[in-house]
């Protein structure tokens, strides 16, 4: 036998999820593997008919506390973490009757479930393991002589080297071992970042943000940049929880575009109205509400229908035939929905390079969460803007107020703006963007851009004038200056929603009512970098 093949003569199993635990142990029985085991564990593997030595018989201690107390003794731990190859190990293990334990097969208590079901308090910190992690630690750091195991996909490759060579090779263990510090890793940042989320501690000392891989990617935003997408278990309905019904898999750039798409369209409350997104390189390009999806859809894709080609597309309702028939007329790489009939599905079926994400609902705009972005040495962390325009309380600061019109297109102008990178400028007409300027170093630029992509879309469509004219215009931070506002204005924008603030923001508001433009102050800003 290679010295780099441990055998497994001993298992210790308790597992909280038993996926696959029967068929497993049973197999490790089979080949001679003595069973070792705790709890509720044991009594599966019992009822599954498989003889199976208590932890409580090896230690000569029962299990007390509610369980709390039943393998932190160093029978469990001695015979884990001995090395082999040491003679005075092996007299101490010889001395004090411990027997070796070569397989350790833990999953943890579920926490992360119990705090995302909303559970009391006493429920989340009864569902801290304690001897789990203590267990995985042990024999991921003496995996030199012992396999560690913390989930059931890797049941099958320990089994496969115990039929071929009777043990497990040294890069198993090393891979396993691995796996399972960043389990422990991850749980315990999960166990710290909600005693800060109940402590209300925005800023704790130390943070560890954790995921499990969900898929190496083929690369990243460019091809000589490596990517994968990680999971961070959080209940949120977008691309992370969504089935994906159809089309080749996504790349880290639809992964990105889609969730700008996805949580953009949230914005829009589909109890009022059918509401679409269309997104290119994470700014939108074309936002509508409409009487139907399809509606909204037509008019989301006349704002500016060259950006559209090749887009992400977003809908707040259940996506239907007519809108599908719709969408596949131009060439969409993702479109993502609540859910889809099975008619509409037949017709997206027909293009199949078209990725089709159904998620079972909108995330919630109002609701919490923390992004989190790399810095050289280190990271940013903020909360969420989760605020809403319909919240917000909007101050009417020119001598004109907008018209009830206006005052629905300058809401709906600003709730698109949240979502467009800064510095953004918006127009909207008829509940509809008729022209986006992001990204822009002056604001008055992306004002600028706005109008000139109206204006291109006019003629695209055959139109005499651009839909500018009779628009509101929504911007996402202050105006700094009245050049940016003058720019609006002479596009042909009579109402105008930004947060205010600015040191000038008395000449602006005299900009607007020397051209009898209605204007409305937020009190919040919605930068997006």
């Amino acid at each position: 036998m290679s010295l780099d093949i441990r055998p497994i003569t001993r298992a210790l199993l308790s597992v909280s999820d038993k996926t696959g635990l029967v068929d497993f142990a049973r197999k490790l029985a089979g080949h001679g593997v003595e069973l070792v085991s705790t709890g509720g564990t044991s009594k599966a593997l019992k009822e599954a008919g498989l003889q199976v030595r208590d932890v409580s018989e090896v230690t000569g201690f029962p299990e007390m506390m509610d369980g709390r107390v039943k393998t932190l003794h160093p029978k469990v731990h001695g015979g884990i973490l001995a090395v082999r190859a040491d003679a005075a190990h092996r007299a101490a293990m010889e001395e004090h009757g411990i027997g070796p334990i070569d397989l350790v097969v833990v999953n943890l208590y579920p926490f992360e479930a119990t705090v995302a079901r909303g559970a009391s308090f006493d429920d989340c910190v009864e569902n801290i393991d304690v001897g789990g992690p203590a267990m995985i630690r042990a024999a991921a750091k003496n995996h030199g002589d012992v396999t560690v195991v913390v989930d059931p996909s890797a049941y099958a490759t320990v089994l496969a080297e115990i039929a071929a060579a009777g043990g497990t090779t040294g890069a198993t263990r090393r891979h396993l071992a691995r796996a399972a510090f960043a389990r422990t890793a991850a749980y315990d940042g999960a166990i710290a970042e909600w005693f800060s989320s109940v402590e209300a501690d925005t800023a704790p000392p130390a943070r560890l943000f954790a995921g499990t891989l969900a898929e190496e990617l083929r690369y990243g935003e460019n091809p000589h940049q490596q990517a994968s997408f990680y999971l961070s278990g959080g209940a949120r309905p977008g691309v992370a929880t969504a089935r994906q019904l159809q089309g080749k898999s996504l790349s880290y750039n639809n992964l990105n575009d889609t969730d700008a798409a996805f949580e953009a369209v949230a914005e829009f409350d589909p109890a009022r109205a059918p509401a679409v997104v269309i997104v290119k390189h994470a700014n939108p390009c074309g936002v509508a509400e409409g009487a139907s999806l399809v509606e909204a859809y037509r008019k989301a894709l006349a704002c500016d229908p060259t950006s559209a080609f090749g887009g992400i597309v977003a809908l707040n309702r259940t996506l239907d035939a007519e809108a599908a028939k719709a969408i596949v007329e131009i060439f969409t790489e993702v479109i993502v929905a609540p859910d889809v009939t099975d008619e509409a599905a037949a017709i997206l079926a027909t293009k199949k390079n078209l990725r089709l994400l159904v998620t079972g609902g909108l995330p919630d705009p109002r609701g919490k969460g923390t992004f989190v972005k790399s810095l050289a040495g280190g990271l940013l962390v903020q909360s969420r803007d989760n605020a809403v325009v319909d919240d917000m309380e909007l101050k009417v600061v020119t001598k004109r107020a907008p018209t009830d019109a206006e005052l629905a297109d300058l809401a709906f102008a600003f709730r698109v703006a949240k979502h467009v990178k800064s510095n953004a400028i918006v127009y909207a007409k008829d509940l509809a963007t008729v022209g986006i300027g992001a990204g822009q170093m002056s604001r008055v630029d992306s004002a600028r851009i706005a109008a000139r992509k109206a204006i291109d879309a006019a003629e695209v469509a055959g139109l005499a004038e651009p839909l500018t004219r009779g628009s509101v215009v929504a911007s996402d931070a202050f105006f700094p200056f009245a050049d940016g506002l003058l720019t609006a204005i002479e596009a042909g924008a009579t109402a105008v929603i930004q947060p205010g603030g600015s040191i000038r923001d008395a000449d602006v508001i005299a900009a607007a009512d020397a051209a009898n433009v209605a204007m409305v102050f937020t009190g919040v800003r919605h930068f997006r970098h």
